[in-house]
């Protein structure tokens, strides 16, 4: 009986261990990077992260510190600019707890007519972008071997939105790499999670680079993306997404993938479970 119950201490007591640091506590975590943190949901989830005490630090061509937040001037798609924004965070602070790709940008418009120049500037920014960022920062986090990844993909990565196609595709590379990439760094203690949000109000829809070209060929172009817009400035705001972030961010076991949004969690459940056939035909229904 004396056995046993050393024995059943020994268990318990490996089990604590490996919850302590199989996951490890969001207490030590404070010390966090957002791409596009300069408007938009990745605003919003800089200030989210500064108003919980966080040290943040966003990468973005455009913005400016403020007393909470530290601007790294960095453009995603230059890989020796995400190698100097790596080096410059950690010449502030010792580590980085958590990453958060965040930047893009959207373009519209008929596959056929839509340019190469267009069609691989959207990788470039969206998939090549977080890409860099990524590469950049997993030499610090495996060294380290802690570590938060967070990628903000769309709804539309899984249910493609016709006349948005090149956006569609490069998150759905978003959630590939992902994926792929938490299996490559589990053994590290780096945790990789995705958030696909669906339509969020925010300038992303004022800042989309649309084409109307093939409109006699294509007739529902204008209205498609007229549908599409409203329904962005319409959405929900950036900050509910940004609290969404954050609550992946310091939870102590992530799962790879969240939806933003109930609304589009049903959707996307509900395309895992009817016939593809039959969700791509309501998806075109709706637009």
């Amino acid at each position: 009986m004396q056995i046993f119950c050393v024995l059943f201490a020994y268990v318990i007591f490996l089990l604590y261990l490996c919850t302590r640091f199989a996951c490890r506590s969001i207490n030590d975590m404070k010390t966090v990077v957002i791409t596009g943190g300069s408007s938009g949901i990745g605003k919003a989830t800089a200030e989210v992260f500064a108003e919980r005490g966080w040290r943040v630090f966003e990468w973005s061509r455009s913005g400016q510190s403020t007393d909470a937040i530290t601007h790294v001037s960095c453009d995603v798609t230059k890989p020796e600019q995400t190698k100097a924004a790596v080096e410059q965070v950690l010449a502030q602070t010792d580590h980085i707890d958590v990453f958060i790709s965040n930047a893009g940008y959207g373009i519209s418009g008929a596959i056929e007519f839509t340019t190469p120049e267009d069609a691989h500037r959207q990788m470039e920014v969206n998939f090549f972008g977080a890409l860099n960022s990524v590469q950049a920062v997993l030499p610090h986090m495996r060294e380290r071997k802690a570590g938060r990844i967070i990628f903000t993909s769309s709804v539309a990565a899984i249910l493609s939105i016709p006349y948005q196609s090149f956006y569609s595709a490069s998150k759905a590379a978003i959630n590939a790499l992902a994926l792929a990439l938490q299996n490559e760094v589990r053994e590290f203690g780096i945790y990789v999670s995705v958030l696909m949000p669906g339509d969020v109000s925010t300038g992303f829809t004022a800042a989309r680079k649309k084409s109307e070209e093939g409109m006699d060929a294509y007739g529902h172009i204008h209205n498609a993306v007229a549908t599409m817009e409203k329904d962005e400035q319409g959405g929900m705001s950036p900050r509910k997404m940004a609290q969404q972030l954050y609550r992946i961010a310091t939870r102590r076991c992530p799962a790879p993938q969240y939806v933003g949004g109930f609304s589009y969690a049903v959707l996307c459940f509900l395309d895992r479970l009817l016939p593809k056939r039959l969700v791509n035909w309501i998806v075109a229904q709706c637009y």
